[in-house]
This record gives structure tokens, sequence and C-alpha cells, in this order.
């Protein structure tokens, strides 16, 4: 008689487990679509080429200011992908992040007017993704290989005393950050918390570059127009929680 009980708990526990486990296989597996939310960190790697005076008045002048530079700060915002999973182990992922505000501080001979200006970038990406393991394994590492495209809204010179320096008091100055293609690399890893939802981490890199045109004007109307190319190179960390449907 123990021995029959005994024999019926291990089945029901076997049929348990085996539920458990089918359960858990339906997550990230072909067709299905993962939401991720979280913390997004940018921490740009690069720098910006000495500033070259293009003209003055019209007149081409193409004089390098020797010293001056910049780079653009590190910033966090929140980070949002969604993945379509075309088999069990390929996607395809889409990156957005909310608008966030990056400052150009300035380095070399501008050092000392701290942040000449602020831009808000806006950089979507789309990603090819291929996971490691099965789709019932809880912890998956993945890599992916995809393209962005970034282009700049918001671009102000908004130091009062770089512009007053550059251009003389009562001398007024914009700006425009070119738009470009970029690739993108990014390793990371999923583990999975429950059938539906899982945490996440990665890290990312963008190689962009962007040019900058400033336009400066006198009190006199004479317009002094520089460019400078400004090497982004962020690398971004992105925390997040998941949700698979």
């Amino acid at each position: 008689m123990n021995f029959i009980r005994t024999m019926h708990f291990a089945g029901v526990a076997v049929c348990i487990c085996t539920a458990a486990l089918a359960d858990h296989a339906d997550a990230q597996t072909a067709g299905s679509i993962t939401t991720s939310v979280g913390w997004l960190h940018i921490s740009p790697q690069g720098n910006a080429t000495p500033l070259t005076v293009q003209s003055v008045g019209g007149v081409t002048v193409n004089q390098q200011m020797a010293g001056t530079g910049a780079h653009a700060s590190s910033t966090d915002t929140m980070g949002i992908t969604t993945e379509y999973y075309f088999t069990d182990n390929v996607g395809v992922a889409m990156l957005f992040g909310l608008p966030l505000k990056v400052n150009l501080v300035g380095d070399g001979t501008l050092q000392k007017y701290g942040t000449l200006g602020t831009t808000r970038p806006m950089p979507p990406a789309i990603e090819l993704r291929y996971h490691l393991f099965s789709a019932a394994s809880k912890f998956r590492p993945y890599a992916g290989l995809g393209v962005n495209y970034t282009w700049f809204t918001q671009v102000r010179a908004t130091n009062r005393q770089f512009v007053a320096d550059s251009f003389g008091p009562g001398g007024s100055a914009h700006a425009t950050l070119s738009a470009s293609w970029n690739p993108v690399f990014e390793l990371g890893a999923s583990y999975a918390m429950t059938k539906h939802w899982s945490v996440g981490a990665s890290v990312g890199y963008m190689p962009v570059k962007t040019h900058l045109t400033l336009y400066g004007q006198t009190a006199t109307g004479t317009q002094i127009v520089s460019t400078s190319t400004l090497r982004l190179h962020p690398v971004n960390v992105f925390l997040n929680v998941a949700y698979t449907f």
C-alpha cells in the first residue's frame, strides 16, 4: 500500500515538473515578442577635432584654432527595446530611448568655459540578435549586430562667455550637427524569472560621428562660420526588466 502511495506521489511530482518545464519552454520561442524597459547609461568615449574657421564675412579663411577641443558628456535615460523572435535563437530588435540631453564640454583652450552647448540626440537602432542555448534555458546570452540612424535636435550654444569671447560683445551664435548612419554592436544576456518575466543586461557600442557647424555673428552683422568633427563613440549599458508575449 505504501509502495503504491509512493508511486502515486512520484507520478504527480513528475507531472508537475514536466508541466513546469513545458510552461517555461514557451518563452522566447519563434513567434514571441519581448519588450524590455530599464536604465540606459550612455557614455561617449570620443572627442572633437579643433575648431576650424571656414569663413569670415563670406571670405574663405580655413584657419584651424590650435588647442581647441570638446567632448560630449555622459547621460542617463529610460531605454526601451522590442524584439521579435523569427526562430528560437534568432530575433530582430528595435532599440529606443526617451529623449535625452547631452552637454558639449570644452577641452584644451576651451576647457575654462565648461559646457559650451547642449543638444538632444535621437539614436534609434534596429538589430539582428542571435541567442545562445535553447528556448527553455533560463540564462540566454546573445550577440547583436545592427544599424543606427542618429540625428540631433535643439542644438544650442549656451555659454554666453564663450560666444562673447569668440564673436565679440553683442555677438550671437547657433550651431548644427549632421545626421549619420552607424553600425551597432551589442553583447547581452537575459535571465528568465518566470514564463513571461525576465531581467537582462547588455553593453553596446556605436561609432557615431557628426559634423558640427558653428554660425557666429558679430554685433555689426559679420558672420563667422567654424566647423569641427565630433566623434561620440558611445558605450551604452542597459539594465532592464522584460516581458515576453
